[in-house]
């Protein structure tokens, strides 16, 4: 997977199309969603007590899609003091703005908001399988064929993850070794000084494991069957609460109920604005259909958003989310 995905002579994304000439994620579904993300970055400034300077991290950046819409969005006040930085292996878009700093790990000792929007689900990790003999052994994958077989006993660090995290025990039972993740979210993490770290991606928890595992692949649009081979993504869904750093204010929540709270409703205007200013109707119905999209229980609005408060208060628009917990070390 990762030879797949990162290596530089071949890897998927490294491709000059970039993701979004494969598949479509939030950002690209609608300039809400940037929108949204400036709005939380304008709250979490605030809660900050407004630094004089505050950084946006935009991790998994992409082409900058992401980077370039929030700060399309903010208020020059925060611009003034804003340090932008995208984290991606590819090289730096062109079309990116000069005041963006662009990077291959995430900064360190940073103050403001950490965002990995679609990151986590593209972390390389292992693949395991309960064998008839009740032993979890490794799923190994041929790079050209994609034909699957059984590999080596697993490693005792991943049996301890999939027995905190995932536990399996029955022939043909699939867990996918979460530990990878855990570990780039924590060093993703680790560089704020203070600030809220988000990460936003396909996910479950321990209630609704997959039995069958979710390993994916997409090309040009469409699912593909996930070769490992650098032609297309490979994915996987994120195990969403053992990436939260211990100790904590944390919460998890859909991005359904994240978006709402951030002002991104799928609500139609009133049927009397048609007839008093028809171009805004039309201006604002447009806007309620990307709404509906990005905030769709059964598609983009079922995603996970997992956010973590690092030495500083939750936002007010995200108090009112349920469930903000102090997570034990």
């Amino acid at each position: 997977m990762e030879q797949a995905l990162y290596d530089p002579a071949g890897g998927f994304y490294h491709r000059p199309e970039g993701p979004a000439g494969h598949f479509r994620t939030s950002v690209h579904a609608s300039p809400r969603f940037a929108r949204a993300v400036a709005r939380l970055l304008v709250e979490v400034d605030a809660a900050l007590g407004r630094p004089a300077e505050l950084a946006l991290v935009d991790v998994g950046a992409g082409r900058g899609e992401l980077l370039t819409g929030v700060l399309a969005e903010l208020p020059g006040e925060v611009l003034a003091r804003l340090r932008p930085y995208g984290v991606e292996i590819a090289g730096r878009p062109a079309a990116l703005p000069s005041t963006a700093l662009w990077t291959d790990e995430p900064p360190r000792g940073v103050t403001g908001l950490l965002f990995a929007n679609e990151w986590l689900d593209n972390v390389p990790l292992d693949a395991g399988e309960v064998d008839e003999d009740g032993v979890l052994r490794y799923v190994e994958v041929d790079t050209a064929t994609g034909e699957e077989r059984s590999g080596e006993p697993v490693s005792a660090a991943d049996a301890a993850w999939a027995e905190r995290w995932w536990p399996v025990e029955h022939p043909g039972d699939v867990v996918e070794f979460g530990g990878p993740r855990d570990a780039a979210w924590a060093r993703a993490v680790a560089g704020l000084e203070r600030g809220l770290a988000v990460a936003v991606d396909y996910g479950h928890t321990a209630r609704r494991r997959p039995f069958a595992g979710t390993f994916a692949g997409f090309r040009d649009g469409r699912e593909v069957a996930p070769v490992p081979d650098g032609s297309c993504d490979v994915t996987a869904h994120v195990a969403l609460d053992s990436i939260a750093v211990p100790g904590l204010h944390s919460l998890w929540t859909t991005q359904r109920e994240a978006l709402r709270a951030l002002g991104v409703s799928g609500e139609r205007p009133p049927l009397a604005l048609a007839s008093t200013d028809p171009a805004a109707y039309l201006r604002a119905l447009g806007g309620a259909g990307e709404g509906a999209e990005l905030t769709d229980p059964a598609g983009l609005g079922g995603f996970g958003w997992v956010l973590q408060a690092v030495r500083m208060p939750v936002p007010l628009t995200l108090e009112a989310l349920p469930g903000w917990q102090t997570l034990g070390a």
